[in-house]
């Protein structure tokens, strides 16, 4: 439990506001991290049934890795490919600068994982330090680990946004951060004298953070998490199933054996006389056994050895393939995904898997949810960057851009965009057009540019041929005069 934090020259409300919203974290901290740990790979199952499995196999620390499949697989399927503005040119407000200083395209990426792992990630715009090489205008991303506001569902904006930077080993802030309408308070506590530090600046870009939500819903406005409690039960039962099939390798696989008629104590040893490891008595192979033929009852005293056939895997590689089936309905990943061949076929007519169309839809919904708060953050990053005092109304048109969520080959866009463009030829001229033929933004870029210096060359080329008039001058263009002397048609 995080202890109380007092801020020195902060009114109590604001301390208050502080230590629930660390309350808050601390509250939902162990359903995060446990979801973290099933991303990461960190969590083992624990020991379960009557002691028929050794305890030795819940040592081995097996793990799978379907809950990250999960998240990656749909988060690949969720690329922002950039912003587009039918107000104006963005590279004119140092667009460009303002994706490459902050590393955009990766840091959208990161918080598209972290609101698929926990629910919600958060958008934090700030002003770069003075007489440092920071950029002028800086975003961040926040997991829901460290960082927690309140949402207004009037206005669906964040009233308020804690951020925690750094904790001592207690789990204690030692860097925070309070972002509130206009204000932004900045805490550091000293670790000898455990002391704390307080800097308050205002701006006015009122709450300068954004909340990226996954699935947002009623009741959860903070959304819900990829790895949903159903996800975590299927993979628990997957990584059972795993142990029980490393205990069936190593007890089962071999055939049992025994014997009548023989002294173990005389066959299951070293050629030192000492008894042999059990592994080394299951996997060795029985020569000969010392046997009495001058025994007067052989059904007890001649040697004699039968087997027992061994037990097979089967069972336990079907349940492992019906634990990968049902995760892939829950999560909506081809089954291959998981490592597993489907017992179906599950492609349609055109070739594709029914589960990939399913992922598809699911990718569309998320981007459209997330799609709000990056614009708003891009928006207030560009304004910050223009020095401005407020986001100008024509960045209203502000539109986030994201790469197909389906995967196309170049051949299938360019027809697709080709039938398009025979309905509307003149779109094949615009920017519009070439992204229909599955051009990237940079080679759009490039054929626009080389059309405009294939356009200035034809233009001086013209100029040339035919050179403007001097002043004072009318410029003859009518056609050349007959010749003297030249023959009359009247």
């Amino acid at each position: 439990m995080t202890s109380t934090v007092r801020l020195p020259r902060v009114d109590s409300d604001t301390n208050a506001l502080i230590n629930g919203l660390l309350g808050e974290l601390d509250k939902r901290r162990p359903r995060n991290y446990l979801r973290a740990c099933y991303y990461d790979g960190r969590r083992a199952v624990r020991r379960f049934g009557s002691g028929m499995i050794p305890p030795e196999y819940f040592k081995l620390g097996l793990v799978l890795g379907w809950s990250a499949k999960a998240v990656d697989i749909l988060a690949r399927r969720c690329n922002l490919d950039g912003y587009t503005w039918t107000g104006g040119d963005l590279d004119s407000l140092g667009y460009q600068e303002v994706m490459d200083e902050n590393f955009f395209g990766a840091e959208s990426s990161s918080a598209v994982i972290s609101s698929l792992i926990n629910g919600p990630a958060f958008l934090i715009n700030t002003t770069g330090a003075e007489g440092t090489d920071e950029p002028e205008s800086l975003i961040h991303v926040a997991d829901a680990m460290n960082a927690t506001g309140e949402l207004n569902g009037r206005t669906r904006r964040l009233n308020n946004l804690l951020s925690v930077l750094k904790r001592d080993q207690e789990r204690n802030p030692l860097d925070l951060v309070l972002y509130l309408d206009g204000e932004t308070l900045v805490a550091s506590r000293d670790r000898a004298n455990r002391r704390w530090s307080v800097d308050w600046s205002e701006h006015p870009w009122g709450v300068p953070a954004e909340a990226m939500i996954y699935k947002p819903r009623t009741g959860r406005p903070f959304g819900s998490s990829r790895i949903s409690r159903v996800v975590m039960s299927l993979q628990d039962r997957a990584l059972r199933t795993m142990i029980r099939m490393e205990g069936h390798a190593d007890l089962f696989s071999y055939p049992e054996l025994w014997m009548l008629g023989a002294d173990p104590r005389e066959v299951l040893v070293d050629d030192d006389g000492n008894p042999l490891p059990a592994w080394q008595a299951m996997m060795g192979r029985i020569k000969g056994i010392p046997d009495d033929d001058q025994a007067t009852d052989e059904r007890l005293s001649r040697a004699d050895v039968k087997q027992f056939q061994q037990s097979s895997p089967t069972p336990h590689t079907e349940l492992f393939q019906q634990c990968a089936n049902d995760f892939a309905g829950e999560t909506d990943l081809p089954v291959s995904a998981l490592g597993v061949q489907a017992k179906t076929n599950t492609t349609t007519a055109d070739g594709s898997d029914n589960a990939e169309k399913q992922l598809v839809a699911e990718a569309e919904g998320a981007t459209d949810d997330w799609s709000p708060a990056l614009r708003r953050c891009m928006a207030r990053a560009l304004a910050i960057k223009n020095d401005l005092d407020e986001i100008p109304a024509e960045l209203a048109s502000l539109a986030t851009k994201w790469r197909p969520h389906a995967y196309l080959s170049r051949s299938a866009a360019a027809d697709a965009g080709t039938k398009q463009l025979s309905v509307v030829p003149w779109l094949a001229e615009t920017e519009v057009g070439l992204e229909l033929l599955g051009l990237s933004d940079q080679q759009i870029k490039r054929a626009m540019a080389e059309k405009r210096r294939k356009g200035s060359l034809s233009l001086t080329d013209r100029l040339t041929q035919n050179p403007p008039a001097a002043e004072g001058q009318q410029q003859d263009t009518s056609a050349p005069q007959q010749a003297a002397g030249a023959p009359s048609n009247s």
